[in-house]
């Protein structure tokens, strides 16, 4: 049995979140599509989950005479892990469009209400490049084989 030395690799769920995590602060090389979507599919649980917790435990709650929102516990802790998640975040979203061989600055794109948003997403929806780029190896094959 021969193994083609461009055999894709999957990646899964756990793998992604491990990769970010394990590239924290990590802005240069690529990252495929499916770390990115991985890593958001778990920041988008994080947030349901602390969303559920607060709720249950009145972690965030109004004023009732002046409407205003009332800091509890629950509001630092959420603080703490959105601060823990921003720079890995905004790593894996600059590695995705070094993938795409396009500059991290494109991020800022991002900024543009609606717009920006769109550009931004499709951006990540975009297939990567062949082969390696001004930013690196191909993170879709194999890096343990000779080119």
């Amino acid at each position: 049995m021969s193994i083609d030395l461009h055999e894709e690799l999957g990646m899964g769920f756990g793998e992604a979140v491990t990769t970010v995590f394990g590239k924290y602060a990590t802005f240069s090389g690529r990252a495929r599509r499916a770390e990115f979507w991985w890593w958001y599919l778990f920041v988008l649980l994080v947030s349901i989950a602390l969303s559920v917790i607060a709720a249950a435990t009145g972690g965030f709650t109004l004023d009732p005479d002046t409407g205003m929102p009332e800091i509890g516990g629950m509001y630092f802790v959420t603080l703490l892990v959105g601060l823990a998640l921003l720079l890995p975040n905004l790593a894996v979203t600059v590695r995705r469009l070094h993938d795409t061989d396009r500059s991290g600055f494109w991020w800022f794109i991002g900024l543009v209400p609606l717009v920006g948003w769109i550009i931004l997403l499709v951006l990540m929806v975009l297939e990567g490049t062949t082969g390696p780029n001004r930013f690196g190896r191909d993170p879709r094959y194999r890096s343990d084989l000779p080119s």
